[in-house]
């Protein structure tokens, strides 16, 4: 969003397009994508390593690593350094994402917590007592946490690597349960795989903490002050025997998400002109911090933190713990072992019944009032994705098992990655080969979805083009001056020309802070359409971004053969300033601040807006549709 078309030449292509336009969501997926990759890599130099020469990497990871500050102290080896102290980075990555998902998600819907929550409840119910039916009459029992949890990351990034053709709300469905999965899983390790529990120094975690919260309250937004109070908890609550990763996850939770205001982003505009006009360092420093405030915590954080977790903290912690050897000897134990094989059945056989039994069970009670936001073939293979439990999985392990246990478990969790990765490439081979309409109603499903847009198409009201009756309403909040509106605009056109059954809407929203000749052109659109004449002028002044003042916009009025007397006397006289204002505010309401924005069907659409993108929305839009109708 530049003052002018030309001062952008770096958005002319698709990257930059999808760079412009990712969202949280799109860009956490794919985080996980790339980062499969290094976690891959890292599980098998690991294995490497300790088959080439086990000494070597024992000796590494078991070395002591101690930080001293006068008498106080803390010590352990690097790989518990790695596990409790790095890993605190990744939970607290998990918990802001968890927020996110509450405060704009599928979540943001509080009737759709129930799902969700209880499938993430039945995935860890139904593994668990698998792993215990399995080790019914052993010591292992207690090891029963090792069985339960899935690796976001990992499961995240081997969807979208063999189920490529499932639809993007079939991810966001199982990220959802694995939120949940994983807050229950920092649950259980504080409180059942923690080591004898100091309470002095659990009062002072807690009291640390609730002393944190009532500085919050005071709306401090420092963040050198908020990772100091968590340093303190994490030193607290290891000196109290408890797992200090948890306070990540808490730090996470209780970073909100939002999107970016328009008043916050009319704000940083105002500081970045004031620093343009006099670029003085002080004035540098106050623009940066209105940049900084117009994004919410949440995202500033998991910009910050989510690279380093995925492609260093988590590789490194599958270096540092997925290392066993592997013999002939090994594998016979291992293959009878209980809990190489409770583990196995637990995440290949227990997982998925327990996600796709708990969906199916919420479905049947609700009588279909609550059902999932995908179809069952994404359920089934979201829930067989859920199988591959690495990180937290192998962190439990080393809280429950030593020597030669541990290595069973660990070859165990390694056995139920790689099954529960081919079990989902085979359902997606299995899906894509069904008939359209079973594929589609088998990935999509039949649950409405969630309506963004809160003012809904007004037939009477809003500048329509395309068929009245059209399955598919693509509504677009636009601004004229903007670059990245003149980008879309080309790109619409090929929608429409593509799709002779969608409906398109442009709404106003100029961006009045940004394009100083934003709301004249709007208001000059409304004054052609006094004369039936919007979306003539509404081409023309997205093809003409950089002549937008009042003589140019006269001459386009003759161009188009308007009336100019009557065109110059309703644009001097604002005639359509109250109908801009009512999109502006309805673009408030639908959390709209920025512009192009799309709404495909009443579903705020996410990401690129190059003709891939969008015609995909479109055929998932009309899909859904047709299986509706």
């Amino acid at each position: 969003m530049t003052e002018s078309r030309q001062t952008s030449p770096s958005f002319l292509g698709r990257t930059a397009w999808a760079r412009r336009f990712d969202t949280p969501l799109r860009e956490f997926l794919r985080t996980e994508t790339g980062s499969a990759a290094f976690l891959l890599a890292a599980t098998v130099a690991a294995l490497a390593w300790a088959n080439i020469d086990m000494r070597s990497y024992a000796g590494l990871w078991g070395t002591r690593l101690s930080v001293q500050i006068g008498d106080f102290g803390l010590s352990q080896d690097l790989r518990h350094w790695v596990n409790n102290g790095l890993m605190t980075l990744f939970f607290l990555v998990v918990g802001l994402e968890a927020r996110r998902e509450f405060d704009m998600g599928e979540l943001r819907d509080r009737r759709r917590l129930l799902l969700p929550v209880v499938a993430g409840v039945g995935g860890m119910i139904v593994p668990i007592a698998v792993y215990l039916l399995v080790n019914a009459g052993h010591p292992s029992m207690h090891g029963w946490g090792a069985a339960m949890s899935t690796d976001t990351a990992f499961a995240m990034g081997m969807l979208a690597l063999v189920a490529a053709r499932f639809p993007a709300r079939a991810r966001t469905y199982i990220l959802t349960v694995t939120v949940v999965d994983d807050l229950v899983a920092l649950c259980v390790i504080a409180i059942f795989y923690s080591e004898h529990v100091t309470a002095p120094a659990l009062v002072s975690a807690v009291a640390i903490f609730a002393v944190m919260l009532l500085v919050k309250r005071t709306g401090l937004r420092s963040g050198v002050v908020y990772a100091a109070f968590a340093l303190a908890v994490w030193v607290a609550l290891f000196r109290s025997g408890v797992e200090p990763v948890v306070i990540g996850l808490a730090m996470g939770l209780l970073t909100y998400a939002s999107p970016a205001a328009r008043d916050d982003l009319e704000r940083a505009t105002d500081l970045f002109r004031l620093f343009r006009e006099q670029p003085t360092p002080e004035l540098a420093r106050s623009a940066s911090a209105g940049v900084a405030k117009a994004v919410s915590p949440n995202h500033r954080l998991q910009q910050l933190y989510h690279p380093w977790t995925s492609y260093v903290i988590v590789p490194l912690f599958a270096l540092s713990n997925a290392g066993i050897a592997i013999s002939g000897d090994f594998l016979v134990r291992a293959l009878t072992s209980p809990i190489t094989l409770g583990i196995l059945f637990a995440y290949v056989i227990g997982k998925p019944v327990g996600i796709i039994g708990s969906t199916w069970l919420v479905s049947w009670l609700s009588r279909g009032r609550v059902r999932p936001p995908v179809g069952w073939a994404a359920v089934a293979g979201g829930g067989t994705i859920a199988g591959i439990g690495f990180t937290v999985s192998l962190l439990i392990a080393t809280l429950a098992f030593t020597g030669p246990q541990l290595e069973e478990a660990k070859f165990g969790i390694l056995a139920a990655a790689l099954c529960a990765s081919l079990l989902t490439w085979g359902i997606s081979r299995v899906t894509v080969r069904l008939p359209w309409r079973q594929r589609t109603r088998a990935l999509l499903g039949t649950a409405e979805s969630i309506v963004d847009l809160a003012f809904p198409v007004d037939p009477g009201r809003d500048h329509l083009r395309g068929p009245q009756d059209a399955p598919v309403t693509v509504v677009e909040y636009g601004d004229f001056e903007c670059p990245y509106c003149g980008l879309a605009e080309p790109v619409v056109r090929e929608l429409l020309a593509d799709f002779g059954d969608v409906q398109y809407v442009w709404r106003h929203l100029p961006l009045n802070g940004v394009h100083p000749s934003a709301q004249l052109a709007a208001e000059a659109s409304e004054a052609a359409a006094e004369q039936e004449a919007f979306w003539e002028m509404h081409d023309l002044l997205l093809t003409h971004q950089g002549e937008l003042l009042l003589p140019d916009l006269l001459r386009y009025a003759g161009q188009i053969g308007l009336d100019v007397h009557r065109f110059r006397r309703d644009l001097e006289g604002r005639a359509g300033a109250a109908r801009i204002a009512e999109d502006v505010d309805s673009a408030d309401v639908s959390g709209v601040s920025g512009t192009p924005t799309f709404f495909v069907n009443g579903r705020r659409h996410h990401g690129a807006y190059d003709i891939t993108t969008l015609s995909a929305a479109v055929r998932a839009a009309r899909a859904r549709a047709a299986l509706s109708s």
